[in-house]
């Protein structure tokens, strides 16, 4: 097989890490690299996720999705693919949300101090209805009216094709990524570390779920009024 699907999943005598598709060790499917998680051997003999492909040694690549890396602890199949005597606990997928989730968070904070980042209901509101907005973000513990309303907004501007949404982060995590208290909504302007953050939401997103992009937010038109929980 090639060094780009040899049989293991993993790596073979070549370096791997500038690979533009691989096999996944558990599903036995090619993919993209992008879809996929490469992991090496850490020296003391643990499994080390290398998101950014770039570590040294022997790879072995999972899809990029949390069911897939738990088959993978189950199946053992990290030292079949590395070829060596490692230890890749249950804690291993916890780990791997956890990097990712700190990608989106970083991104978030590059992103506010590139002044991308609008919070504040109403400022958020009014960046909506002049367009400005290329996605929405919404704290995982923000209340529905305040979504709906923005929803709503987006709707009427986009001609019905709404905005992308997302609630990844709860407000405590995104206070502490934008350096501002209370904040439950977020409009994300256009730029190229926007591009950047939304990719490092997608590829959350997809571990989480197996799915990728966030989807677009369509309107509510049950006419409920929208509490405004950020000032």
């Amino acid at each position: 097989m090639s060094a780009e699907a040899d049989e293991d999943g993993g790596g073979d005598s070549r370096d791997d890490r500038r690979a533009t598709s691989r096999m996944c060790a558990v599903t036995r499917v090619v993919r993209p690299v992008d879809e996929l998680i490469r992991f090496v051997a850490a020296p003391d003999g643990t499994v080390v996720p290398d998101l950014k492909r770039k570590l040294p040694g022997r790879g072995i690549w999972v899809t990029a999705d949390a069911k897939t890396v738990a088959e993978a602890v189950r199946r053992k199949a990290f030292s079949r693919g590395l070829k060596a005597q490692v230890v890749a606990g249950g804690d291993l997928g916890p780990h791997v949300e956890h990097l990712l989730q700190k990608a989106a968070l970083d991104m978030l904070s590059m992103a506010n101090k590139a002044g991308r980042v609008i919070t504040g209901f109403a400022k958020v509101e009014s960046s909506v209805a002049r367009g400005d907005v290329v996605a929405l973000l919404h704290a995982s513990d923000a209340g529905a009216d305040g979504k709906r309303k923005l929803a709503q907004v987006a709707y009427r501007v986009t001609g019905g094709a709404g905005l992308p949404a997302d609630d990844s982060f709860t407000s405590a995590q995104m206070d502490l990524a934008l350096g501002r208290q209370n904040v439950v909504h977020a409009a994300l302007l256009a730029g190229p570390v926007s591009d950047a953050l939304l990719a490092r939401i997608s590829d959350l997103a997809r571990y989480r779920t197996g799915t990728g992009s966030p989807d677009p937010v369509k309107a509510d038109t049950t006419g409920q009024p929208a509490e405004t929980e950020d000032k």
